[in-house]
């Protein structure tokens, strides 16, 4: 009986000093939030085998969210973006449904009431807003299509930017996105597609910098998903299973967006699993380390 009543002494000691110290039940992690916001890119549409555009949760915010968790295990993804949004409809909605009215108004409502917890917000809008240009056919209405879609686009940004900035604050990590180039898969289509290719890789590639120039004026950092599909790069040629030998980004489309696959599948220009996890580490790398 002695031995009972010293065990049972030793027991509640214990257990008096783990209820004093506190480490009777864990303690709980702070959130953070990362809010991706744009097209359908930020959402990962990619087609179904019956050619339909479905969500899913292989996009790059999907994988850039996966990247951050073990380091930040109390973050949180929140996915605002929207199939077929323009710059104008993310200001002004009018496609997707939202409690804001508009996804710009939603994120600058949601960076309102988490500020202070906001570790990431990544963005990338613009790519609907020239999108038919490139299925013209005529090099001079191409032309033409970017002169009068352009502008207009690179208004919009900036007032998406600083709605986003004074909402979030100056200390918030903010990472924009230049685009890749689907129609580069006209270059299968013989000297015409090729010549497509040529001008709408210039044209696009003077976007991207008026895009990059609006994010850096905002204090945004930009990642640089052009360059990491070699979109610029026609003198280095690789040969591609089913498509031939062709420049290198060319190449890229076949290779990271279902462009140049099949029917029913494609041809369709979002990225596919390998294209998002691409513009992950595009996104990764712009970030840098994220509180």
């Amino acid at each position: 009986m002695g031995r009972v009543r010293i065990a049972l002494a030793v027991v509640a000691a214990a257990a008096a000093v783990t209820a004093c110290s506190g480490t009777s039940a864990p303690r709980a992690i702070p959130a953070s939030y990362y809010l991706a916001l744009g097209d359908s890119l930020s959402q990962g549409v990619q087609p179904d085998a019956a050619g339909v555009s479905v969500e899913t949760g292989e996009g790059y915010a999907n994988q850039v969210y996966a990247a951050l968790r073990p380091s930040h295990p109390g973050l949180r993804l929140v996915k605002l973006g929207c199939p077929g949004e323009t710059t104008a409809t993310m200001i002004n909605g009018g496609i997707c449904r939202y409690p804001g009215g508009s996804q710009l108004a939603t994120a600058v409502a949601f960076l309102g009431a988490h500020r202070g917890h906001v570790s990431l917000v990544t963005i990338d809008i613009g790519a609907n807003d020239p999108e038919d240009c490139g299925s013209q056919r005529n090099l001079i209405e191409i032309a033409t299509c970017f002169g009068a879609d352009v502008p207009g686009a690179v208004t919009n940004l900036g007032t998406i930017m600083t709605r986003l900035r004074s909402a979030a604050g100056t200390g918030v990590r903010v990472v924009g996105m230049s685009y890749y180039l689907p129609s580069l898969a006209e270059w299968r289509n013989g000297t015409p597609g090729e010549a497509i290719a040529w001008l709408t890789e210039r044209l696009t590639a003077s976007y991207n910098n008026l895009l990059d120039g609006v994010y850096t004026k905002y204090g945004a950092r930009v990642a640089n998903v052009f360059g990491a599909f070699d979109t610029s790069d026609f003198g280095n040629t690789q040969t591609v299973p089913g498509i031939g030998t062709v420049p290198r980004n060319v190449a890229r489309i076949c290779e990271w967006t279902w462009e140049c696959a099949p029917p029913p599948r494609g041809p369709n220009q979002h990225a596919d699993q390998a294209g998002y996890a691409v513009i992950a580490r595009a996104f990764l790398s712009a970030a840098g380390p994220v509180n």
